[in-house]
């Protein structure tokens, strides 16, 4: 496989998709969710091959639920996709307009980055996501994606090719490496020629692969370890339905909650009520020596590393801090600055945890789960971003756009 060659057909795609109006990238938009659809049984059946070899290699079962596409999340995700159709274009949005004394209107225009190569592990939906976004805000993708996801993404990429090609477009504005070698990701970090951003979906070991190794920009992102912080005037009941939420609904996603931090003041009444409710739903806690003081045998006691881990499982770490203050100090140690929130009635603290707590998304007497582009009204997601450059929290189309500055004059020369 020549990356290079794909390299250059990307880019010479991203050229044709810069110019090709909204109306016509939404006609391919459309025609891929047909086809989509025409062709779920193929798609599922290539998805059992992945989940087959995955359970016989011993994936997790926190990598096998983020590998499965049954027939109700194949319409999700097609339904995220026809969503995509339906928000506004902003390549070509103009903004920060301005005239200079001089005569010279200035302003600056929504272009596309150009190409964005995306490696990312076991999630086939990761492949329709990106495949949508990047199309409709005219950047062509190059995807690699795991061994363990192999057979569904050939699938799902021959039916967007094959979609691109019947609306017109070139099927090069989405190309996949198939070859599952890991050698080839060093050489697409490399490819600065051809591809203007890189985003890794994956492990903290490979989000700093790519840190460390590419000349292209880099997006980080996707790691959460993400808190919930019962302070002292939380409503108990409503603050355990949030827990529950965070943590139960869908333990491994990124967004699902790892630890809870407890006011000391209500300690001991709001660790008895908790684990009575998330026991017999499967919930383990994983509790420091404070809080196993409390729960005893409710909960197993952690071990070192245990705050610092994103459990995708239904594991829950718990943590008993003095205040505010200690719990602030928890989250700067321990957080990826993914998703963190506070569970309380005093404006004035969770205003205080807003502002100190450095992560890309903040909730207030809310669920992390809702860190997610759908969520959002993004429509998809690239990624959720935990940097500060360019995107922050999840990535939809406005964050794969960048801008130039236009400036037109009446024959106006500088003096």
């Amino acid at each position: 496989m020549d990356l290079q060659v794909i390299g250059k057909l990307a880019k010479e795609a991203s050229y044709e998709l810069a110019v090709t109006d909204s109306n016509k990238k939404n006609e391919a938009l459309e025609t891929i969710a047909l086809a989509l659809e025409a062709n779920q049984a193929e798609i599922i059946e290539a998805n059992k091959l992945d989940i087959q070899a995955g359970i016989e290699s011993g994936l997790t079962d926190a990598l096998l639920d983020r590998l499965l596409l049954d027939e109700s999340r194949l319409g999700a995700i097609i339904g995220d996709l026809r969503s995509v159709v339906s928000l506004a274009d902003p390549v070509g949005q103009e903004f920060d307009g301005k005239l200079l004394e001089n005569g010279l209107k200035l302003c600056k225009r929504r272009v596309p980055v150009g190409v964005i190569g995306v490696i990312y592990e076991a999630r086939p939906n990761v492949t329709i996501d990106i495949a949508a976004l990047c199309l409709k805000t005219g950047n062509a993708s190059i995807l690699r994606g795991g061994k363990e996801t192999i057979h569904s993404n050939l699938v799902l990429v021959k039916i967007i090719q094959d979609a691109l090609e019947a609306s017109g477009l070139p099927k090069t504005a989405v190309q996949y490496i198939e070859n599952t070698d890991r050698a080839l990701v060093g050489q697409l970090l490399k490819m600065d020629q051809y591809v203007d951003m890189i985003i890794p979906r994956g492990n903290s070991g490979l989000q700093q692969f790519c840190k460390e190794n590419s000349t292209i920009p880099v997006i980080i992102g996707g790691i959460g370890i993400c808190h919930l912080y019962a302070e002292k005037t939380a409503d108990f009941d409503k603050a355990i339905a949030i827990i529950e939420n965070a943590k139960v609904q869908r333990p491994s996603v990124c967004n699902a909650l790892d630890t809870l931090l407890v006011d000391e003041s209500i300690a001991p009444e709001f660790l008895e009520k908790l684990a009575e409710h998330l026991q017999p739903l499967g919930v383990t806690l994983v509790a420091e020596p404070k809080a196993k003081a409390i729960l005893g045998d409710k909960a197993q006691a952690a071990e070192p590393g245990d705050f610092s881990r994103e459990w995708l499982s239904l594991n829950l770490g718990v943590k008993v801090v003095q205040d505010l203050h200690e719990a602030l100090g928890h989250i700067r140690e321990h957080s990826s600055e993914h998703s963190d929130g506070i569970l309380t009635n005093d404006f004035s603290i969770a205003n205080k945890f807003i502002n100190a707590v450095n992560s890309a998304a903040v909730y207030v007497n809310a669920s992390t789960r809702f860190t997610d582009g759908s969520q959002f009204g993004l429509g998809a997601e690239v990624a959720v971003s935990t940097q500060k450059l360019h995107a922050r929290g999840p990535m939809g189309l406005q964050e794969l756009t960048t801008y130039k500055w236009v400036g037109i004059g009446d024959n106006l020369i500088r003096s």
